[in-house]
């Protein structure tokens, strides 16, 4: 079964990544190396060696004079890429009335290239393309650790808003919780998570039907890493506002076909009780599936209107 499940969720992100593949990218194995290195902190030290290469393509709009920028970044997951967050991408751009967007792409040697627009408004859109797509909890983790300060530092923002599919999301929280107490780094106004494993990934560390929440809304069985978010809840920021968004394809898992609603559910445990604002929601039947729900229209109108993209746009008016 966990061979099964793997293999589907590798064609069903291939499949989509096969229309934009990159033919510079690198090789599958090279990948999974860089990929082990970025997970285990002793060994990064062998990517921190590597100069820090940045290809600046992109145009920056001035922002007025005494305008807060709070940008938007959307972040993709294990497997993802540039065309896992196209979509919600375009249509925040149709929400807010300008199409343009700054496009971030980087591997873990510290290639960076920038393309695009930062614009001047009070929300750029930022889309991040993890170009080493092989990378798990502990990689992604490493990405944020050196794009956001890189971003905050060029652009002159010092707090943002994250919309992240899949792993992307529980690794958002974790980041935030790990610096929470630096100053030179960036930090969440809010966060919409999409179909996050917070507690496990089906059949590699999440059995359907096997754990269950307490009436507190505590998980009965905990991964080591949602253990670390609930140690560290003190240090996510109560004003973050949190919109969770899972699915349920309503089969016997009661998953979306690789996330159990479980997984999904179990941050509310860690952030709800002391977060100003948090909420669910929960996406049933067959376009709840995982690799699809970040490009439903329910649920991009959902997240368009947590971020206030449309009063952006009636302010311009």
């Amino acid at each position: 079964m966990l061979f099964f499940n793997s293999r589907r969720y590798a064609e069903e992100t291939e499949k989509k990544r096969s229309k934009n593949q990159d033919p510079q990218e690198h090789s599958l194995p090279f990948m999974t190396f860089l990929g082990i290195l970025a997970t285990f902190p002793p060994l990064r030290v062998f990517l921190k060696l590597c100069k820090r290469r940045v290809v600046d393509q992109a145009a920056v709009e001035p922002a007025p004079a005494g305008q807060e920028q709070v940008p938007i970044i959307y972040i993709h997951g294990f497997r993802g890429g540039d065309y896992t967050t196209r979509v919600m991408v375009k249509e925040a751009g149709k929400s807010k009335g300008d199409p343009r967007f700054l496009k971030v792409e980087a591997d873990l040697t510290g290639h960076i290239k920038l393309t695009g627009t930062y614009t001047g408004d009070s929300q750029p859109i930022i889309q991040l393309a993890l170009k080493d797509r092989i990378a798990g909890y502990q990689a992604i983790n490493y990405y944020l650790s050196f794009l956001l300060p890189f971003l905050s530092q060029k652009y002159g923002f010092t707090r943002y808003s994250a919309v992240a599919h899949s792993l992307g999301s529980p690794c958002v929280v974790a980041t935030e919780m790990r610096y929470a107490k630096k100053k030179k780094f960036p930090h969440l106004v809010k966060c919409a998570l999409i179909a996050g494993p917070f507690n496990g990934v089906m059949y590699l560390g999440d059995i359907p039907n096997l754990n269950h929440l307490t009436r507190s809304g505590r998980p009965s069985l905990m991964t080591p890493h949602y253990s670390y978010m609930l140690r560290h809840r003190g240090d996510f920021n109560p004003a973050i506002q949190v919109l969770n968004i899972y699915g349920n394809v309503l089969d016997t898992t009661n998953s979306d076909r690789f996330i159990s609603v479980i997984s999904a559910k179990s941050i509310r445990y860690v952030l709800a009780p002391h977060a100003r604002f948090y909420q669910e929601v929960e996406v049933r039947g067959e376009n709840a599936e995982h690799s699809q729900m970040h490009d439903e229209p329910f649920v991009i109108n959902i997240l368009d209107h947590f971020l206030e993209l449309k009063k952006q746009k009636e302010g311009k008016l």
